[in-house]
């Protein structure tokens, strides 16, 4: 994230600098056939599909598990949690491990599109569509040349509770 304008503000007589125009660093991907992306900070890397372990009475969204160089960790079809439908694996899906606090999951997703950077300012709310879990997924949309992209919001899609992050 860097900072590239300020706007003077006065408080309590103090003159401090506040940032209007933070960039920020975004991944775009594509879960079925639809745009979304993801803060930067919160990858990994980007592997090609490979087989995963199933885990019984996993979660429907959970497609199983991997090994990263030693770790297991849970691969998570982000199309399914989304509520866009079950992926159908091929050998072009990808796999964005992303870390979020502790837990270290893998995004399964059909491609990476873009690495660009962003003004916090173009993130536009997410449209009062009367769904809580519409509002609680997607904490907006960037308008990107003619295209809309959603931004998820990976501490939403990725739950604590239930034990599915390594």
């Amino acid at each position: 994230m860097t900072d590239n304008a300020f706007d003077v503000v006065e408080n309590s007589g103090e003159t401090v600098q506040k940032s209007s125009n933070v960039q920020r660093e975004i991944v775009t991907f594509a879960v079925g056939d639809q745009g979304f992306c993801m803060e930067i900070e919160y990858v990994l890397e980007i592997r090609g599909w490979a087989k995963t372990t199933i885990l019984p009475h996993a979660p429907d969204y959970v497609v199983g598990l991997m090994n990263l160089r030693g770790t297991v960790l849970p691969v998570i079809d982000l199309s399914l949690r989304l509520g866009l439908g079950k992926t159908e694996t091929t050998a072009r899906h990808v796999i964005i491990i992303a870390k979020i606090e502790d837990k270290t999951i893998g995004l399964l997703v059909e491609a990476v599109s873009d690495i660009m950077s962003v003004s916090e300012g173009e993130l536009k709310p997410t449209p009062d569509v009367a769904s809580n879990q519409t509002r609680a997924f997607i904490k907006g949309v960037y308008s990107i040349e003619d295209t809309l992209v959603r931004a998820i919001d990976i501490n939403q899609v990725v739950p604590n509770s239930d034990g599915i992050a390594a």
